[in-house]
């Protein structure tokens, strides 16, 4: 217990997954949490479900007077921002991403959340991070920021920037004497919401594809949202306080070729 005790977290995409995990254990661990999401009802009922720790607030991460708005609601409520998980995220609508068939409108629909979304709540919250003392962002990437993902082109390209922005936010952040550490994880399949979706994408069937993705994994076991949920506290607690622009794989070995 109190791994973050007293620290304020903002937390996108937290009306499900990795993100609705996050802030059930930042708050088990005696962190304030902001879960923000688009989907007002599941956000709303995961912090009901936390509790006295925890509210709601309803964000657009492509919408830079959204992030405002949450930044300032969070610092009048609070007085503060110490953590920032940038978890928000898709795969796609569905449509093909290979590189001779994908729209420019996929291209742009999957980069204006998961990459633009990520650099508009960098740009919003560091200032007021900054004037709290500092802290810690963490940015939820992918294996596909890593390696190469032919299917899904647009999703590859979208992770591998988080990879890139969450070095050079670092980067800043440290010559500027912020105390903000910036950090980026890359889960391989969880089965999440997310994640089912693109085994849906990739092989038309959730169980089949999840059988699929099992083969690539050494351990011989897909991900959980707990995985991610822990990974992402010790980023944000002060056992890290050393540990910036780096990347944390959460994958089972996945990545190691075996």
């Amino acid at each position: 217990m109190g791994r973050v005790d007293g620290k304020v977290a903002i937390i996108t995409g937290g009306a499900s997954g990795f993100g609705a995990a996050t802030a059930q254990l930042f708050a088990n661990e005696g962190a304030s949490v902001v879960v923000t999401d688009k989907n007002v009802k599941d956000g709303a009922r995961v912090a009901d479900e936390i509790g006295a720790a925890a509210n709601f607030l309803e964000l657009d991460v492509t919408k830079a007077e959204d992030w405002d708005r949450v930044v300032k609601d969070t610092m009048d409520r609070h007085g503060k921002i110490d953590i920032l998980m940038n978890n928000a995220g898709v795969y796609g609508t569905g449509a093909p991403q290979d590189i001779e068939t994908i729209s420019l409108e996929e291209w742009r629909f999957v980069n204006d959340i998961n990459l633009d979304g990520v650099f508009l709540g960098c740009r919003a919250t560091i200032p007021a991070m900054a004037k709290s003392g500092g802290g810690s962002i963490i940015n939820i990437s992918s294996t596909a920021g890593i390696r190469g993902t032919a299917p899904l082109v647009a999703y590859g390209a979208s992770k591998g920037a988080v990879r890139q922005l969450t070095k050079s936010v670092a980067q800043h952040c440290g010559r500027k004497g912020y105390k903000i550490r910036c950090n980026s994880i890359h889960p391989g399949m969880v089965r999440t919401p997310l994640g089912n979706d693109v085994l849906k994408l990739r092989w038309g069937d959730e169980e089949a594809g999840a059988a699929e993705r099992l083969k690539a994994v050494p351990m011989g076991e897909l991900g959980t949202v707990e995985d991610i949920a822990y990974a992402t506290l010790f980023l944000a607690s002060d056992e890290s306080r050393h540990v910036s622009g780096t990347e944390l794989l959460v994958e089972g070995g996945m990545l190691t070729g075996g």
